[in-house]
């Protein structure tokens, strides 16, 4: 439980330090110009500029997502200390090459971020294509890397440390491949003539994503090669 609470606290302190981050960096005129759609609190009070509703939004589902990763992991370390029954399972080398895949992609979808920014279109395609590439691949590594653990006989049903790896692996994919879903709109969009400046904030959504994931990855990593 208490690596639960310390994971959840390192993620949440991740995001709300972005969030802090960037309200640090807003500029007074562009509060000002933003003034009028800003919402008034009960107290009288306004919300911060930074807390749009997507990313307010974005910010709920990954609480979600990161207790979900954490009740994983925690039941993960809690079976590992039954032990009697348990066979640590050799990571395969070819997750060094996926975890390098989602590395670039994170980076090229904050690259798309910041052409979105600057109204630059063509390295927004670039950036976007970019990114979902280097996902995908990372993808089909980690499902190649499921087929060489079968060919090798480390069943998912053989041993409880094999079942968990396959579980906490697929787990991630499937939030990739959710993200994917929005990643492949915001090229739709753009391919249909959407403006960098109208893509800007679908594009944030999805590179924050994406670095969360990138984390939640790291972690598991890790998690995976220490034990």
């Amino acid at each position: 439980m208490t690596v639960s609470l310390v994971f959840l606290a390192v993620l949440m302190a991740v995001f709300g330090g972005w969030l802090f981050s960037y309200s640090f960096r807003v500029r007074p005129w562009e509060a000002q110009a933003a003034g009028s759609r800003q919402v008034q609190g009960l107290g009288g009070g306004q919300v911060p500029p930074a807390a749009t509703a997507p990313r307010v939004g974005l910010a709920v589902f990954l609480a979600v997502v990161t207790s979900l990763f954490a009740l994983t992991i925690s039941a993960y370390l809690m079976r590992q200390e039954m032990a009697h029954d348990w066979h640590p399972l050799a990571v395969p080398g070819l997750l060094w090459w996926n975890t390098a895949c989602l590395v670039l992609g994170s980076v090229a979808l904050q690259l798309a971020w910041r052409a979105a920014r600057h109204e630059q279109p063509a390295w927004l395609l670039r950036g976007l294509l970019a990114g979902g590439g280097l996902t995908i691949a990372f993808i089909l590594g980690q499902a190649l890397a499921w087929w060489q653990l079968q060919a090798a006989g480390h069943y998912l049903a053989a041993n409880p440390a094999n079942a968990f790896f396959f579980l906490l692996t697929a787990l991630h994919a499937a939030h990739l491949l959710g993200g994917l879903f929005v990643w492949s709109r915001c090229l739709f969009r753009l391919q249909q003539g959407a403006t960098p400046g109208a893509m800007r904030q679908s594009v944030e959504l999805c590179a924050l994503y994406w670095h969360f994931l990138l984390l939640v990855w790291a972690i598991l990593f890790v998690l995976l090669l220490r034990t």
